[in-house]
This record gives C-alpha cells, structure tokens and sequence, in this order.
C-alpha cells in the first residue's frame, strides 16, 4: 500500500553534517548580536515605520536561537548592525503577515492537490519540500503565498538536530504558463525567502523545465541573491541528493507513495505540531533563554524538569550553560 502520510524522522544513520567551528572573530560577533537580542523587550507590530511596538511573546523569543542569529549574520556577510536590525525586521514581518495565526483550513484548500508535499530527507538530513506547479488548484492570490509561508514553516518543523536548511524539489510536469506564479508573485516570494528565511535553502533542486519557466527564470534571475544561485541545480537526477528509499517515484525514487489530501494533511499538522510543541516546552525547561541552541530544542535527549533534579535556578542555568557549550561545537560557520 502507498504511503500517505509524511515521514516523521530521518531514518537511523542519516544525520546532518558537522559544520566547522566558527572563528573567533565569528564569535565575537555572534556574542554581540546575542547581547543585543536578549536586551530586546519589545519590537514593531508591522514592517511600516513608525510602528506602534509590543512586547515579544514566548514563540518569538524560542525563535530566536542561536542558528537563527548565525543565520541572519552569515546573510549579512557578518554585518553586526545589519543582522540585528535584520533579526528586527523579520519579527515584524512576521506579526505583520501573521504567520503563527496561518488557518490550517484555508491552507489545506490550497493543498487539496498536494501541489506542496513535506516528504523525506535528502542526503544531509535536509527535510525535502516538493513543489507541483502541475497540480495547481486555486486562481492566483496572495494566499498561495500564505500557503507557501505556511509550508515553509512546517518544513522548518521537520529539520532533525543540526539541520537547519531545507532542500526544495520542484517539478514542472505537467505544468502551464497559467499554473505557475506570475513574476510579480515570484519576486515576492523571492523577497520573503531572502529576506525573512536566509539561509534556510539548502540545495534547490529544478527539473522537466518547459521553455516560459526559462523565461521566467530569466526574468526574475537579476532578482535572485548570488548565495542563492549557487544553491541552484537544473535538469540533474534527484537520486543523486535524496535516497532513492526517500524520493518519491513520482520525482525518480523507489518510495511508493501517493497524495491523499484526507490523510496526508491531518498527520503532517498533528506531527508539526507534536514537534513545536515540544520544541517550545523544551526551551522553557532550559530557562526560556534566547539564544539557546535549535540542536538541543530539536534533540530527544530527554531534559530534567523536575523540582528535584532542578532545586535551584543556578542549577537550571548551569544545565544550560553546559547544554550551550555542547551546542557551541556544533555552531555553523561561514563556509556552510
């Protein structure tokens, strides 16, 4: 019988590969971008300016981890300004757009087709998001881009310890010139993915291009950020970046699965939200610190959360400093 459902953990052996230490120069600058987001009490309610500001909520806080501020440093070849007023923007983007207040519902009419599918992890753990322009079921509107927000999200939901980027795979099958995005929605997204998720794409993977993709790719190409590009691959087989066991056969892969809109979309919001759930409850049992590693939120290692193993708050941040410094060795580098 075909799967139906997406696949809840990497299978046992795939991991994430070690990132090199970071320098200390690196350090130094993550250590002040660090500072300045644990002072930060309070950030705009919107991107426009002069914006009314409201306190950060526990959701905001968790997501500002250690990966997170290494990311937005890195997206700003180590810019320490420019990565906290970046970190700022997105959090206002973020309440802006309303992405933690996303309906499911009204997503999962946009997913009815499954022309969006989590499913699998590519050779370095990286969860894989499938993308079916073919399968297109709504007119154009912004909430395909909500939609497109909304599984990025998820996708984030799914990346194991020490995996903080995605791999996308998209398929132009079947596709027409009125199913895939218009320029205007492609730079949009574009915008959203460099601004708010830097970093996050880990390898890009493109095949059965038709000729007004190319145009399109074409036009939006000046629009797309160097570091992007090069993450970039065109017309290659997939199963030479996923498992063959994990790519779907639709893609060229021996996994046997099949796009039950019934079944898949009710087990990939249950499993999402099993894993934010314990990823928030994790960071408030290690002392709702900012900063703390996504490698330790995202672990199974289980986290002593009694009055007893836990009698004092100097004990709590010396579990958590002691954590932290383990996570330090996995910190990512410039070069990843």
């Amino acid at each position: 019988m075909p799967l139906s459902t997406p696949i809840e953990f990497p299978p046992e052996g795939l991991k994430a590969p070690e990132p090199a230490p970071l320098t200390k120069e690196q350090e130094s600058k993550y250590e002040t971008v660090l500072a300045y987001c644990q002072k930060l009490r309070e950030v705009p309610v919107n991107t426009s300016k002069n914006a009314d500001k409201a306190p950060l909520t526990d959701t905001e806080k968790a997501w500002i981890t250690r990966e997170c501020i290494l990311r937005y440093l890195r997206a700003t070849k180590w810019k320490v300004e420019e990565a906290e007023s970046r970190i700022v923007l997105t959090l206002a983007w973020r309440r802006e757009f309303g992405v933690e207040d996303l309906d499911e519902k009204e997503m999962g009419i946009e997913n009815e087709t499954g022309k969006e599918v989590i499913l699998g992890y590519d050779v370095d753990a990286r969860p894989c998001l499938y993308l079916v322009p073919g399968r297109q079921n709504t007119p154009k509107s912004d909430r395909q881009i909500q939609h497109l927000v909304f599984m990025l999200e998820r996708v984030i939901d799914f990346m194991p310890p020490g995996q903080d980027a995605l791999a996308l795979l998209i398929e132009f099958k079947n596709s027409s010139n009125s199913k895939n995005p218009s320029v205007g929605q492609g730079r949009q997204v574009l915008h959203i993915l460099q601004t708010h998720y830097p970093e996050r794409l880990g390898k890009a993977m493109v095949v059965n291009i038709p000729w007004f993709v190319w145009t399109f790719l074409k036009i939006i190409w000046p629009f797309i950020d160097p570091l992007t590009r090069e993450k970039l691959v065109f017309s290659e087989p997939l199963r030479n970046y996923v498992d063959p066991k994990l790519l779907d056969r639709n893609f060229g892969g021996d996994l046997d699965f099949e796009y039950v809109h019934e079944k898949y979309w009710p087990a990939l919001l249950e499993m999402a939200k099993k894993k934010r759930e314990q990823y928030l409850q994790r960071w408030k049992a290690l002392g709702s610190v900012i900063g703390t590693s996504e490698y330790i939120l995202r672990s199974n290692t289980p986290i002593k959360e009694s009055s007893d193993e836990l009698n004092t708050v100097s004990d709590e941040k010396d579990e958590v400093a002691d954590l932290s410094s383990k996570a330090d060795d996995l910190a990512i580098s410039d070069s990843s």
